[in-house]
């Protein structure tokens, strides 16, 4: 499999006729092509959970265009809606301890762990307006998590059969740095992507990442060999910035108007 093609030229938060409003956020002009990026800055899980739910329903009712949710969640485990718990090796005692929450919500996918140093974005997006179908959208996101890994130092790409973004995807270990998992209601995407930047990698042995035992986490701090750096909420909004841009030219570039 060959690597995702990338933008053109560098990826700035003005690609793709975006541009960099006062209150941090990226937007794009244009009803059905636009898209107005908004930073949260870490946030617990249920919070942002309860903001993607209402945003879909005002996407629906015409009310808000299309949205780019990127923030940070303290620690936290979420399971798919036909997930198995099984794959939380981490007991309820040793979770409660740490006060690490598990939660079910509506996406699809296994058990995903949230924390400190991980991106993570939600895309508001009326699939209709922009003619898109949902594997389309799918690999813009993945396209978008392979972008920012190479902007900021590391070769990443989509791996076939398994969802997200992975290191070495074709080798002999690969390794997943990125997650996906997504839901779509009244024809509006929400839930979305994860990407390790800063992140604990420790956390990742409460679970089996993907439902699957024998699958390797890993982070861009770990790939370009920062073992010992902290997780931040500054690598964070750094590589949401990144994010922002790819995944605006890409869905600008799978749009009705490409």
């Amino acid at each position: 499999m060959g690597p995702s093609a990338a933008p053109p030229g560098p990826v700035r938060p003005d690609a793709a006729s975006a541009r960099l409003v006062d209150d941090g956020s990226v937007s794009s002009p244009g009803s059905s092509r636009g898209l107005e990026v908004r930073w949260l800055g870490r946030v617990e899980y249920r919070e942002a959970w309860i903001l993607q739910k209402r945003l879909v329903e005002e996407r629906a009712e015409g009310v808000v265009g299309d949205t780019l949710l990127l923030l940070e969640h303290p620690a936290v485990l979420t399971l798919g809606r036909h997930a198995d718990d099984g794959h939380v090796r981490a007991g309820p005692a040793e979770l409660a301890a740490r006060g690490i929450e598990v939660v079910r919500v509506e996406r699809g996918g296994e058990v995903t762990y949230h924390g400190p140093g991980q991106l993570v974005a939600y895309p508001i997006v009326d699939l209709a307006a922009r003619g898109l179908l949902v594997r389309p959208l799918v690999r813009a996101l993945e396209g978008a998590l392979a972008d920012t890994c190479r902007a900021l130092g590391v070769e990443a790409d989509r791996r076939d059969g398994h969802p997200g973004c992975w290191a070495d995807p074709d080798g002999a270990r690969p390794r997943k740095i990125g997650a996906l998992g997504l839901r779509i209601e009244r024809g509006i995407s929400y839930h979305g992507v994860a990407l390790n930047v800063t992140v604990d990698l420790a956390d990742f042995g409460l679970i089996d990442p993907c439902g699957l035992p024998e699958v390797e986490s890993t982070s861009i701090a770990r790939e370009l060999g920062r073992i010992a750096e902290p997780p931040s909420t500054a690598s964070v909004a750094a590589a949401g910035e990144r994010f922002a841009a790819a995944f605006l030219w890409r869905l600008v570039g799978v749009g009705p108007a490409s």
